[in-house]
Formats: structure tokens, sequence, C-alpha cells
């Protein structure tokens, strides 16, 4: 029975090194050098309820240590870009927009867009709009 933390210690570090190879983010690193370290208590003669203090310990340790190192890495870069600055702008409607059809254009500071309108209505060309947003190439309007 005294080896049975043993080879509990082992699989768990084994199954959580493996969880955490097969996967693209970090998910299990900081268990797996908490069993890591509960394994060494193990090893060390510590009684089992130190070994699970120990698994916990390092685990969270582990976790504080490196989150700021992790944040970094994960975080979300954006590319900015100068489309956001035709947020507000007026546009002229150069095919009417019908969102029904998924049809419409409008030209804001010189460049032609597809565009959809903000509620749902029909907007006819030639008719004067402000941008509200932009959802991937289109450009969001409401009349003005």
């Amino acid at each position: 029975m005294e080896n049975s933390m043993l080879y509990f210690w082992i699989a768990a570090f084994v199954f959580l090194v493996v969880v955490e190879a097969s996967t693209a983010q970090l998910v299990t690193i900081w268990f797996a050098v908490g069993a890591l370290g509960a394994l060494i208590a193990n090893v060390l003669n510590a009684q089992d309820w130190l070994q699970w203090v120990v698994f916990v310990l390092v685990s969270f340790i582990t976790l504080i240590a490196t989150r700021p190192l992790v944040k970094k890495f994960t975080k979300k870069k954006i590319q900015p870009t100068n489309a956001d600055r035709n947020i507000g702008a007026q546009a002229l409607v150069l095919e009417d927009i019908d969102n029904t059809l998924g049809k419409g254009s409008v030209n804001v500071k010189g460049v032609t867009w597809t565009a959809r309108s903000l509620d749902g209505s029909l907007i006819e060309k030639g008719t004067m709009v402000i941008v509200d947003k932009i959802e991937g190439v289109k450009l969001i309007v409401t009349k003005e």
C-alpha cells in the first residue's frame, strides 16, 4: 500500500504532461509541476497528507509565478487600421442598401465600401448616411 501514492503521482504527472502536450494552450502544466513536487515528496517518504499539500502549494505557486508570462504570450495583439477613422464619417450611397438582398455600397472619404443599414431599412442611392460601425469589411450606416 505504501507504493500506491508513488504510482498515483507518477500516473498523474504523466497524464498531465500528455494532456499539456496535446493542447495548444497552457492548461495543465502547473498541475504537472505540482504532481512532480508531490512525487518528490513521496520519494522522500513524506506522509500522504503532506504530499497533497505539496501538490496544491507547488501548483498554486507555479500558477501565480507564471501568470504574467502566460498573459504576455496569450494576449491578442490588435493590429490597428485606418478603417476606424471612418466611424462617424459622412458617406454617399452609391448603390441602394438593402440588407435583405445583401447589397449596397457607399463612398466614404474617396473609398467605396460595401454597406448595410443599422436598422435594416432600405436606403436609396444618392442618400447621405453616417457610418455607425464597421463589421468585417462592411460599413454599418444610418440615414443622416
